[in-house]
């Protein structure tokens, strides 16, 4: 099965490492394809970022079509 993870907070705390380090934890839950995103945007002058990582479970295609 798939797995999702993410964070949002300040920019430090969802670097593109940490998100990294979040989805290699979760790869057995697809070791198939791995993703990640981060967005970084300003609260009241503040540096945050939302960030979102992925891993894939391809089960029905396994060619580079299914991505």
């Amino acid at each position: 099965m798939c797995g999702f993870c993410g964070i949002v907070g300040p920019a430090r705390a969802a670097a593109t490492h940490v998100i990294g380090a979040m989805t290699d934890t979760i790869a057995h839950r697809g070791p198939d394809d791995a993703g990640r995103h981060v967005e970084r945007f300003a609260v009241r002058g503040d540096d945050h970022a939302l960030a979102f990582g992925h891993r894939r479970l391809a089960i029905l295609d396994l060619s580079p079509l299914g991505h």
